[in-house]
C-alpha cells in the first residue's frame, strides 16, 4: 500500500522503484516535479509500464486480456486499497487522493487489448486514436496531479504529445515489434510511402526505410503542434509532458539511421536529456 508522511504526501515506493528500473528518462522527469508530486506521478507511471509491458509477458492475447481486465476491475470498483498488488494500491491511493476520473483509465485499459494482437491501424486516424487513449490520456492525468481544474488548460498539448510520443515509441521498438511480424505504423502511411506490411516485415530495406521516414515526418509534425501550444500551459504542469519533450531526439536518430534508431537513441546522455527538460520547464 502507498505510504504517506504525516503531510499526507504518497511517497509510492514501489512504483518509484519500478519507474527508476524501467524507464531512465521518467525517472530523470521526476526531478523536475515538486517532491509532494513525484510519489502520485511515479504511481501513474508505474501503471503504465506494468499495463504496456503485458504483450511481453504473455504468450496468448487472452491472458493479456484477463490481467488488462483485472485491473479494469479494480480500478472501476471504486477500490481505495487491498489489491495485494503494491502498485495497484499506490494507484488507487493517487485516484482517491486527486479524483482521478476511473472512466479515463477504463478507456486506458481497452485501449491496450490493442498490443496483444497483431493487427495493423488501418489509418493514422485510428492511430492517433489509440494514441489518445493511452499517452494522452497519462499525460492529462499527470497534470491533474497539479490541478484537476486547471488541466484543461494542456489539453491540445496532451493530445498532439501523445501522438508525437507514440510515434517515438514505436520507432525505438521496431527491432522487438518486428521480430514478432507486428506493425504498428498504420496501414494508409505504408501505402503512402510505397510500401506493404509484407515489406515492412521482410527484408526490403528501402522500402522500410522509406516508411521510417514518412512515419517519422508525421511524429514530428505533432511534436512541432504541441510544442507551439507550450506557452499556454502553466509551468508547473508542464512536468506532465516532459517524457513526450524527448521524442524529437528519436525523429533525429530515425532520419539518420533508420535501422539504427533504438541503439542511436540510448547513446544520448542524461545531461542532454536534462537540458531538454529544463527548456521546456522554461518554455
Amino acid at each position: 500500500m502507498a505510504q504517506e508522511q504525516r503531510t499526507g504526501v504518497i511517497e509510492a515506493r514501489t512504483s518509484f522503484a519500478l519507474v527508476e528500473d524501467q524507464d531512465r528518462d521518467r525517472t530523470l522527469s521526476l526531478l523536475f516535479a515538486p517532491p509532494e508530486k513525484r510519489g502520485a506521478l511515479s504511481a501513474l507511471y508505474a501503471f503504465d509500464i506494468e499495463t504496456s509491458r503485458v504483450r511481453d509477458m504473455v504468450s496468448q492475447p487472452l491472458p493479456g486480456e484477463i490481467r488488462l481486465q483485472w485491473w479494469r476491475d479494480l480500478i472501476s470498483s471504486g477500490a481505495k486499497s487491498g489489491s495485494g498488488h503494491p502498485i495497484a494500491d499506490e494507484l488507487l491511493e493517487v485516484i482517491d487522493r486527486y479524483d482521478l476520473p476511473r472512466s479515463a483509465f477504463e478507456r486506458y485499459l481497452e485501449a491496450r487489448i490493442f498490443d496483444l494482437y497483431d493487427d495493423p491501424f488501418p489509418t493514422t486516424g485510428d492511430f492517433e486514436a489509440y494514441a489518445g487513449e493511452t499517452r494522452s490520456t497519462l499525460i492529462m492525468l499527470a497534470a491533474m496531479v497539479f490541478s484537476k481544474r486547471g488541466a484543461e488548460r494542456i489539453g491540445d498539448v496532451a493530445g498532439h504529445a501523445g501522438v508525437s510520443s507514440s510515434v517515438a515509441s514505436v520507432l525505438r521498438s521496431l527491432p522487438k515489434t518486428r521480430s514478432r511480424g507486428q506493425v504498428l505504423v498504420p496501414v494508409d502511411l505504408l501505402t503512402a510511402a510505397g510500401c506493404t506490411t509484407e515489406e515492412f516485415l521482410s527484408g526490403n530495406q528501402a522500402a522500410r526505410q522509406q516508411a521510417i521516414l514518412a512515419f517519422c515526418a508525421y511524429g514530428r509534425d505533432h511534436d512541432t503542434r504541441w510544442r507551439s501550444l507550450l506557452k499556454s500551459v502553466p509551468k508547473p504542469m508542464r512536468c506532465a509532458v516532459l517524457p513526450a519533450s524527448l521524442a524529437e531526439f528519436t525523429f533525429d536518430a530515425a532520419e539518420k539511421a533508420p535501422d539504427r534508431i533504438e541503439s542511436r537513441t540510448a547513446e544520448i546522455s542524461p545531461l542532454r536529456k536534462s537540458w531538454r527538460y529544463w527548456r521546456t520547464m522554461r518554455g
